[in-house]
């Protein structure tokens, strides 16, 4: 949201660093109860101190502001002084009774400024409707926040947060405020809108921080404007509106200055140039004529030098650029970029080098599963974004025809059972696109199960999940415990159970006893194990995040596969 905050009193320049305080530290600061949260009157005197949790704009500009701009050119300005002029001498015509017969008056006026209006329009019509673009995404429905008020929990407007309330967070959850955590359960926040990460963060309640701790690494706290993707936990509101993060970034963006283009700064010579050299050529032939002719000719001469100077000025030039830069506007709208100005697509086709930290920044925040690696087998997936169409393809293949099945390669099903099963991520279409509620990573996952068949929700059926163990920074890995019953008990096991597991390649890999190799699950030797930590340094070298998966059949049984 982007609208006028109704504040009344200064927010206190100085911020503390809220990620070097305790919890009951920073309770404290802001006068704030862990299990009653702030009373009715406390939240008031916040909010009339802090004004309503949005995103102050700077004042934009009027409908009248906008069609002003459109004849700001300094040809254009020449092109209505010469109507102006040529309708006096006209308008003197008509009274005085000299126009030829069947001579329209006004003509040349009406002519000129035709070409004045066409310009003025087209450019107002596109800018008026991306400002308008911009207005409808910023009065988005106000989203609703659950927090601790007099001891009990309610539900209220986001834009009613003030700092010292007890907010509460649950997976799915957009956070609406900054916030310093005092509790949580498995909390995973995905900060990608603010810092460009694509990976979820797993925030910690208890710990400290140094002061010169970047943003993104302060994992005690949450930030407006991102998003939980799984866990719970409980936040006390540190910052409100223009005091968060966002806020701050929203503060610079708008106190940047606009500089011209290089097509306007061409344009502003060239419009110069030719109005200098045409205001000349009519002081000159009006001067001269005077001198030769006399002065009872300056009607008949200031009217051609006027004819000669509409012919210098390339009227029809601003009408040509802004249709121009209107055409290359609809395409960027149909490719979902929304231009505010027309001469902003002149610069980005201007752009030579584009500089980066990080290539979260510069994508869609999804990932997509590239790479296979089994133990006697190497593949290539293709498909886009989390849409599960796609094929396999050995690497070594030079062709995109020759692909393989993936149900028929025993060593791919425990790894793609595990990409189903152990993941808490859905995958879903809406409204023809296939978008993930959750984790990216898992998100992929489940996108590559769908390439080969392979359905969550059928599998779920299968194997009922009757325990897990979640990602941790200390394990590095997530395990989940399913019920396999009946005909689906696999052959020669004798628990009704198994174990999946997906992580951190190397750790999984020291606790593996065996690996697959077609049908059979053999002891893995000492050079199996540096062939698969070669492959995983080999596709981390490529810039490629790499997972390994892993199986027990019965709880008890040493046995271990990895796929």
């Amino acid at each position: 949201m982007a609208v006028n905050s109704p504040a009344t009193t200064s927010v206190p320049a100085a911020v503390p660093l809220w990620h070097t305080f305790g919890i009951e530290q920073t309770l404290k600061q802001l006068q704030s109860d862990r299990k009653s949260g702030l009373t009715n009157e406390q939240a008031a005197v916040q909010l009339q101190r802090y004004g309503l949790n949005e995103l102050v704009e700077t004042g934009g500009r009027t409908a009248w502001q906008i069609l002003l701009d459109q004849f700001t050119n300094i040809m254009l300005l020449l092109l209505i002084a010469v109507a102006i002029i040529s309708g006096v001498l006209d308008f003197i015509d008509l009274q005085s009774g000299k126009l030829s017969p069947g001579e329209v008056p006004f003509k040349d006026t009406i002519a000129i400024l035709a070409i004045v209006v066409l310009n003025g329009v087209l450019g107002y019509l596109q800018e008026s409707k991306a400002e308008k673009d911009l207005a409808a995404l910023k009065k988005l429905a106000t989203s609703r926040v659950r927090v601790i008020r007099d001891g009990r929990i309610v539900e209220i407007d986001s834009k009613e947060l003030v700092p010292g309330d007890i907010m509460l967070l649950e997976a799915g959850v957009q956070i609406a405020a900054d916030g310093r955590l005092i509790d949580e359960a498995n909390l995973q926040v995905r900060e990608s809108a603010l810092t460009g990460e694509a990976l979820a963060v797993n925030k910690q309640a208890e710990i400290e921080l140094p002061e010169d701790t970047p943003l993104g690494d302060r994992i005690n706290l949450v930030y407006q404007g991102t998003e939980v993707v799984q866990g719970r936990g409980t936040v006390v509101v540190t910052g409100t509106g223009m005091q968060t993060e966002l806020g701050r970034i929203a503060t610079m963006l708008q106190s940047v200055e606009t500089e011209s283009t290089p097509l306007q700064n061409r344009m502003d010579q060239l419009s110069k140039t030719l109005v200098t050299g045409a205001m000349a050529m009519v002081a000159l032939v009006v001067l001269g004529g005077i001198i030769h002719l006399g002065l009872q000719s300056w009607k008949d001469l200031l009217e051609v030098s006027l004819s000669m100077a509409v012919a210098i000025v390339p009227e029809g030039l601003p009408a040509v650029i802004t249709v121009t830069l209107a055409l290359g506007t609809q395409r960027m709208v149909r490719r979902h970029a929304l231009i505010r100005k027309l001469p902003a697509v002149e610069t980005l086709g201007s752009v030579t080098t584009i500089c980066s930290d990080k290539t979260g920044t510069l994508t869609q925040n999804k990932m997509v599963v590239q790479y296979v690696y089994t133990s006697s087998t190497a593949l290539h997936v293709t498909g886009e974004g989390y849409d599960p169409v796609g094929n396999f393809h050995p690497t070594t293949s030079t062709t995109d025809s020759n692909f393989i099945n993936p149900q028929e390669q025993p060593e791919l099903l425990n790894l793609l059972i595990a990409c189903t099963v152990c993941n808490d991520a859905v995958l879903q279409k809406e409204m023809g696109e296939w978008v993930i509620l959750g984790d990216p990573t898992e998100g992929a996952l489940l996108s590559l199960a769908g390439k080969a068949g392979f359905q969550k929700d059928q599998w779920e059926d299968k194997f009922p999940r009757v325990a897990e163990f979640p990602f941790s920074s200390e394990r590095k890995r997530m395990s989940v415990i399913l019920e396999v019953m009946g005909d689906r008990q696999p052959a020669g096991n004798p628990s009704p159970y198994m174990m999946f597991t997906k992580g951190s390649p190397e750790l999984i890999l020291e606790r593996c006893t065996q690996i697959q190799v077609g049908e059979v699950a053999q002891p893995i030797t000492d050079a199996q194990r540096h062939q698969i930590l070669e492959q995983n340094n080999t596709m981390a070298g490529r810039g490629l995040r790499v997972l390994g998966f892993a199986c027990k059949p019965p709880p008890g049984d040493s046995s271990r596969r990895i796929g």
